[in-house]
């Protein structure tokens, strides 16, 4: 399904991305950038990985959350705020309003990661929950009307993009001038604000997304130059589920972005566990989408200086025991 392309202004710039970083400062974690000698080896290429599974609430969606509701009024504060999300971001706005004192209610899906539903309650956020075939986004509008609460969308605000975008400003800082730069994609406003940055801080660096191969709506869109959605998508990556890009990240990411890639799920279960075992972190599918592109080789590296933005880690551990289980077993059978 084709929408024309919105005609949104391209509103998120470096300074906003740099006010952002200065708003989160003492607040989010500045998040440390990891090396391993053995995907060195793999890929011919020096890599960083910046690592947001280490970010308060396990994602770099603390950024966005934290950027927009701490420029809320007085007034919006003490009425509350409302997101929709499958996990993360619901996350990431219930710890921000716990910090800021605000009350918050976040829709999300009944089927959700328990872990993260556990973990937006364990916030102090009251949760809505809806089925399949049910828009989030008018649920949250109508309680937000209703309850004249402000809504906080997952990706398509300037000041998400930027609070996002501040990811990739810490890594270059901290690793020094990047040629090419890998960022998962669901919305877009990790990797539009990440690109921003980038190409602020590296005005020749590659920056590319990476998204499931079964939701490769924002792939589609790039290559159209017009909005492509798909439906719920089935992928392993819960985070990146998005059914399209938001107008302002589209625009953005047509900007800022020099291409899209997508990953097979059986590719991201497997370096999602090579991460596991050989970097020692926990990373959950989504966060992992940026690395699997890269061990795969579906972007060549070699010789490179590559950044990796490694998204976050809040996977359920019973599920991802199952999935390794399953995949030694599959092993085993492919030696006999």
């Amino acid at each position: 399904m084709h929408t024309p392309a919105p005609a949104v202004d391209a509103t998120v710039g470096y300074d906003d991305i740099a006010r952002a970083h200065e708003r989160l400062s003492g607040v989010a974690r500045r998040t440390p950038v990891l090396c391993s000698a053995t995907v060195d080896a793999i890929t011919g290429a020096r890599v960083f990985f910046k690592c947001e599974n280490f970010q308060r609430m396990g994602a770099f969606k603390f950024r966005g959350a934290w950027n927009a509701l701490a420029q809320l009024s007085d007034e919006a504060k003490r009425r509350g705020v409302i997101a929709y999300s499958s996990g993360n971001h619901a996350q990431a706005v219930a710890l921000a309003a716990k910090l800021l004192g605000v009350p918050a209610t976040i829709v999300m899906p009944a089927d959700a990661p328990p872990v993260k539903l556990e973990a937006t309650r364990g916030y102090g956020a009251s949760i809505v929950t809806y089925a399949k075939g049910e828009s989030r986004e008018e649920i949250a509008k109508r309680l937000a009307a209703e309850r004249g609460l402000a809504l906080v969308p997952p990706f398509d605000h300037p000041h998400i993009v930027a609070g996002q975008g501040t990811a990739a400003k810490e890594l270059i800082e901290d690793a020094g001038p990047l040629d090419l730069l890998l960022v998962p994609c669901g919305g877009g406003g990790l990797l539009a604000g990440c690109a921003v940055a980038a190409r602020h801080l590296c005005p020749s660096i590659r920056v590319i997304g990476v998204e499931p191969a079964a939701g490769d709506d924002a792939a589609r869109s790039f290559r159209a130059k017009t909005l492509v959605r798909v439906e719920d998508p089935q992928t392993i990556a819960d985070g990146a589920r998005t059914p399209s890009l938001g107008e302002l990240t589209f625009r953005l990411i047509l900007a800022h972005v020099a291409d899209i890639v997508t990953v097979a799920d059986e590719a991201l279960l497997r370096w999602m566990f090579f991460l596991w075992e050989r970097m020692k972190i926990v990373v959950e599918p989504t966060g992992a989408l940026a690395a699997a592109a890269l061990l795969e080789g579906t972007v060549p590296a070699r010789g490179l200086r590559v950044g990796v933005i490694v998204s976050g880690g809040n996977v359920d551990l019973a599920w991802a025991a199952e999935r390794l289980i399953e995949a030694r077993r599959a092993q085993g059978r492919d030696r006999h």
